[in-house]
């Protein structure tokens, strides 16, 4: 498993100005919205965008938020794991 690492408003691997792989959210009230995941392709078949979906859901659930997933992959992470969903708003 490679580290995962907090920047501002995103979950990364790598260096956080050129990341290798990156979750990027944005806070909205009572939930973070989920607006972009990126996996460089030479790390693609690894899990690691999964991982980031799962940090950042780690971290709504530490902070009492809900997930606004308007990106597509963490949408669909998150509606096939039924630990996830009552997470989504």
């Amino acid at each position: 498993m490679m580290e995962i690492l907090q920047g501002n408003n995103k979950f990364y691997v790598g260096n956080e100005a050129s990341p290798d792989a990156e979750i990027t959210f944005q806070p909205s009230g009572d939930a973070i919205v989920i607006d972009h995941t990126y996996t460089d392709p030479k790390l693609r078949g690894q899990g690691i965008a999964k991982q980031l979906v799962e940090r950042a859901v780690d971290y709504a659930r530490e902070h009492n938020l809900k997930i606004v997933p308007l990106c597509p992959y963490a949408r669909v992470v998150m509606e096939r794991d039924p630990e996830m969903q009552s997470l989504i708003k």
